[in-house]
């Protein structure tokens, strides 16, 4: 893949694997036990400028593109992939901002951002409202000085950790989907406050929250775009980021197998290294074979949407549908690869098949990416007749 990145991506990649190997690893144990939020290495991502990396330099950032969050999430998520969503989860909740913001609310908040002095969430999921997103019940109705929210955003990721966050609402119940709209709120608003945080099978060092709306009162220029657009930011905005999610199950089978063909080579059986044995050859070889063809559909996406020629979410249903059913198959044969010992926590290959089947769910099902690839491939076929 080398020769698709520039110099720069090449260093922030070397940069973001030693910061991955040298702060992250020896702490992966201890914040998949523990389950609390990894406040020291959010600091030290901060003071690398990783957070920088996909943020316009007139917002503090280095310039960067979808490309380089999906660099910096693919070599974290190599190691932990729930240390990594601070990151990637900050990139979800930015990215409307960037892209739909005015200039106001970019410098108000993407240079804090940028910095990592904040981080970010995005809330549209809901109790009744998860693949079906045009159930939304959270209203944000018109007030003489902004717009009052009320409501309950489920499973979102930062949340209670983040500072800027956002939002999507109903703001006219008549025109269903085209009735909801986009805010940006801030942690503090009156009226705004969190739910539990929830016990997960994995990722477990990113944080999952309710966010809860009670009156919540927004000012009138927090609202992003103008009303009713707020499905389009939401879809415009996974479009953009489901490669993160992607990169971030790359990074998640390549850590696997990273571990499985170190294990393999020094586990004795009958003799002799079962890496010998053909049967482990072959079951590696094909685990090698699906992270190399998921990571150059990954980054030939990222890539070409920095460049603006993706003009569909097909490519990004693609990525995401393709790399996370190669993190779940890698993750599951490496702990086959590793036996009994794969089964324990004293290994980490447990751990990657935990948080691998969560990029098969969040920012839309591989049932939705199938579908939205399908809905997809007739509209081609429509407009070539």
């Amino acid at each position: 893949m080398d020769f698709l990145f520039s110099e720069n991506q090449k260093k922030l990649r070397g940069l973001t694997r030693n910061i991955a190997k040298e702060y992250v690893l020896p702490k992966r144990s201890y914040y998949d036990e523990t389950e609390e939020f990894p406040w020291d290495l959010v600091k030290i991502f901060a003071e690398a400028g990783l957070f920088k990396c996909f943020i316009p330099k007139e917002y503090g950032g280095t310039g960067g593109g979808i490309t380089e969050a999906c660099i910096v999430t693919e070599e974290l998520s190599r190691v932990c992939a729930g240390i990594a969503l601070s990151f990637a989860g900050t990139g979800l909740g930015a990215y409307p901002i960037l892209l739909f913001g005015n200039e106001k609310q970019k410098g108000k908040y993407l240079f804090d951002l940028a910095s990592g002095k904040k981080l970010a969430a995005f809330g549209l999921t809901e109790p009744n409202a998860g693949s079906d997103a045009s159930a939304i019940k959270t209203t944000a109705e018109k007030v003489s000085d902004g717009y009052v929210l009320n409501g309950i955003k489920q499973w979102i990721t930062n949340g209670g950790e983040a500072e800027t966050y956002t939002i999507i609402a109903i703001t006219d119940k008549k025109r269903g989907a085209r009735g909801a709209s986009a805010f940006i709120v801030e942690k503090g608003f009156l009226g705004f406050s969190f739910g539990k945080k929830e016990k997960k099978m994995g990722i477990r060092a990113s944080t999952t929250r309710e966010l809860i709306f009670q009156d919540c009162l927004v000012p009138k220029e927090n609202l992003l775009g103008k009303e009713g657009t707020g499905f389009l930011i939401t879809m415009k905005t996974f479009d953009i980021t489901r490669p993160v999610v992607a990169a971030q199950a790359v990074g998640i089978a390549q850590g696997a197998l990273d571990e499985a063909t170190r294990y393999a080579k020094q586990r004795i059986q009958f003799g002799k290294p079962i890496f010998t044995f053909q049967a482990i050859q072959h079951k590696l070889a094909d685990m090698a074979t699906l992270v190399e063809a998921a990571k150059a559909l990954v980054f030939n996406v990222a890539l070409a949407i920095d460049r603006g020629e993706v003009k569909s979410s097909k490519e990004s249903a693609m990525a995401k549908l393709f790399a996370s059913d190669v993190a779940m198959k890698v993750t599951h044969d490496a702990v086959g690869i590793f036996g009994g010992y794969g089964y324990l926590r004293d290994y980490p290959v447990e751990k990657m098949e935990r948080d691998a089947k969560i990029t098969q769910i969040y920012e839309g099902t591989n049932q939705i990416q199938k579908n939205i690839i399908a809905l997809n491939l007739i509209k081609e076929i429509v407009r070539k007749i």
